[in-house]
């Protein structure tokens, strides 16, 4: 009994695409969820539609031994559900957003021709700015068989024939948004302002780009490819050197989507299909302007029509004494962000970095940030003679590059770099500092729930606890050891773990431990309660067990962002489980465990989700939070965001979202007051 992950993940992406249509969210805010809805299907048809065609191939009884549930006629509920929420999409920007923003004195032309105060001055960017970049390519000959349109970009299909002959002509030409802007301002006109697409000052000034020929139809069109990257089990030779040439020809990996401009006439719309090497399953039909993730790029003329600043909560015991290891001595941190600032964890980096007394830095980077201060702190470090050891995940799905980039730069100033383990993604966010001072050496370390990236801790909820528990960082030191044979775990029995929790070594039976402990205490009391928040659940065994829960008598309530295949609700099976699925201004990230009644209840809090990848095939790490303050602040957050009535949506037997009639409360505006009082 488990709900299709793939559905699953479509309705989030659904619920983001609610937060846009919200009249409370502000205008701004609305227009930056229409570009993570369109970031996240170009991401869906990059990773999984080209499974999902796979897996509509295979034969049914094949098909449920590849997934946990595929359902009747799946691809096809999978494009009416695409295609349902990409007309919503458009109706939300045309009749909702754009007249706001005319509201608010902005004009964005879209589908509409320019006024004639701005056809002169569109003409003069594109003669000036665009025009060179611009390599038209006919589709026909020997051009036709080497040029391949790349992924995620923008292409025009233009028509045309010469003057006075009948024969018609294809070409493709690149938008070039990717070497210069998406949208252009234009000179205001009776107090409004102006923004066009490039795509818009393209089309407006095609006649200079095929001289000699007259343009029968111009439409847009764009390619998602399989973005996905197959490793095969040979290992031999430098990792690196592998992924670099996967990066290089992921651009151009198999077609997975055509997406094609509504008003396309069907004969070029097959005859892109075959020349490109489309099957009728990947052809969508779109509105004029494709790659709307560019939303977020959009101008704004100095309006404030975003939410209102939170500032980031500062930590009493750091501000006042400034010294970030002889905080932690004092007593275990724990840091909610975005809510708090992120400048402890800069500082536990930085203070490392030049503390005499500092021997080793271990740390585990996933996702670096483009501009990381961390990596700076980890590489001056080395230069000041530091043993620096980073474990970098090479294979993190889009940034692969920048970590490349980075493990470039670390290992030239002396970072001592361990790539990924063959087969086995790192995805465990942990860091260790050890000092010496006066003969004795200390350790420090951080569990976290997100990575060690501090622009997306502006705005990912997550986790981290700064301790000098001795149990745990003698096992986190275990693991960093472990870690740098580069084997996986399988090769090394001799390894155990009591305190962490840690996959592929005790995670799984740690879990099941902590359920079936809550099934005793229900059939002996009448009360067991197991509360979990996490981004995504999809391994069978999992489910099962929190169903066997359920129906023993174990009150669940989940909050799940994304991929939920656990089906709630459902009478003598699953109606004593709750599932909540919350989407707001902060994209929820953290992953906390809560076993127990509060005065009783085991807290944990770690990277990992329950899927099969995280549990069985990732390393991941999740550490029991024992502090009787921090313990408090975990089972008072939990609450706070299952009360929210605002913004998240209670998932039924159906995945549906029945309404609410309660007084609102959100959640994570809660968090911050709470927060706020306690800091």
């Amino acid at each position: 009994m488990y709900y299709n992950r793939d559905l699953s993940w479509l309705e989030f992406n659904y619920r983001v695409l609610q937060e846009a249509a919200c009249e409370k969210v502000p205008l701004f805010d609305r227009i930056k969820f229409l570009s993570i809805f369109s970031s996240n299907l170009d991401e869906f048809f990059s990773v999984r539609y080209p499974v999902i065609l796979a897996i509509s191939n295979l034969k049914a009884k094949t098909q449920r031994k590849i997934e946990n549930y595929i359902p009747e006629h799946y691809l096809e509920k999978i494009q009416l559900q695409i295609e349902h929420q990409i007309i919503e999409f458009s109706n939300i920007l045309i009749q909702q957003i754009i007249p706001q923003l005319e509201t608010n004195d902005i004009v964005l032309y879209y589908n509409q021709p320019l006024k004639k105060e701005h056809i002169q001055e569109a003409r003069e960017i594109f003669l000036s700015n665009v025009l060179s970049f611009l390599q038209p390519v006919f589709l026909k000959g020997a051009m036709l068989k080497k040029f391949e349109p790349e992924a995620n970009k923008l292409y025009m299909i233009i028509t045309l024939k010469k003057h006075g002959e009948k024969e018609v002509q294809n070409a493709i030409i690149k938008i070039p948004s990717d070497n210069l802007q998406r949208f252009y301002t234009l000179s205001p006109v009776n107090g409004r302002n102006y923004v066009v697409f490039i795509d818009d000052i393209i089309r407006e000034n095609s006649k200079y780009i095929f001289p000699g020929f007259e343009i029968a139809g111009i439409y847009s069109i764009k390619f998602n490819r399989n973005a996905d990257l197959d490793f095969e089990e040979d290992y031999s030779g430098n990792i690196l050197e592998k992924i670099e040439k996967q990066l290089a020809n992921r651009a151009h990996g198999r077609p997975s989507r055509f997406l094609y401009e509504s008003s396309m006439p069907r004969n070029v719309q097959l005859y892109i299909a075959s020349v490109f090497g489309i099957d009728l399953e990947q052809i969508f039909a779109d509105g004029r302007y494709h790659n709307l993730s560019d939303l977020s790029l959009f101008p704004n003329f100095g309006k404030k029509l975003t939410y209102n600043e939170q500032k980031p909560l500062s930590i009493s015991s750091l501000s006042e004494g400034g010294d970030i290891f002889k905080a932690i001595e004092k007593k275990d941190m724990l840091l909610h962000f975005p809510y708090h600032s992120y400048n402890p964890i800069l500082s536990f980096f930085n203070q490392a970095a030049i503390d005499p007394d500092v021997n080793e830095i271990y740390i585990t980077l996933y996702r670096v940030a483009a501009d990381s201060l961390i990596a700076n702190a980890l590489i001056s470090a080395a230069k000041n003679g530091k043993k620096v050891t980073v474990f970098i995940e090479l294979t993190a799905r889009f940034d692969e590059a920048n970590n490349i980039v980075w493990s470039k730069k670390m290992k030239k100033a002396g970072v001592r770099i361990i790539y990924s383990i063959p087969g086995i993604k790192v995805h465990t966010k942990i860091a260790l500092v050890t000092k010496t001072n006066d003969g004795k050496m200390k350790t420090y370390s951080i569990i976290s729930t997100g990575n060690f990236n501090e622009l997306t801790a502006r705005f990912y909820t997550d986790h981290t606890l700064l301790t000098t528990d001795k149990d745990i960082n003698a096992e986190l030191l275990t693991l960093f050891h472990f870690l740098e044979k580069r084997v996986k775990p399988a090769a090394d029995n001799a390894i155990s773990f009591k305190k962490l929790y840690v996959s592929q070594f005790n995670m799984v039976d740690n879990f099941q431990k902590l359920v079936e402990n809550e099934i005793k205490k229900a059939k002996k009391t009448g009360k067991g309660l197991i509360r979990l928040k996490i981004n995504n659940l999809e391994e069978p065994g999992m489910i099962d067990l929190l169903y066997k829960a359920g129906r023993a008598g174990v009150t669940i309530h989940l909050l799940i962002r994304s991929i939920c295949c656990l089906v709630p609700g459902i009478k003598g099976a699953s109606d004593n489980i709750q599932v909540k699925r919350l989407v707001d201004r902060y994209l929820e990230h953290t992953r906390l465990f809560i076993f127990g009644e509060d005065k009783d209840a085991q807290v944990i809090i770690g990277s990992s989700d329950w899927m099969t990848r995280n549990l069985y095939y990732r390393i991941e790490l999740c550490t029991p939070v024992v502090d009787p303050n921090s313990r408090i602040e975990l089972l008072d957050y939990f609450d706070l965001q299952w009360k929210d009535t605002e913004k998240t949506m209670l998932l039924n037997s159906t995945i549906e979202y029945p309404g609410t009639d309660l007084a609102i409360h959100n959640g994570q505006q809660s968090i911050y007051n709470y927060l706020k009082q306690r800091a």
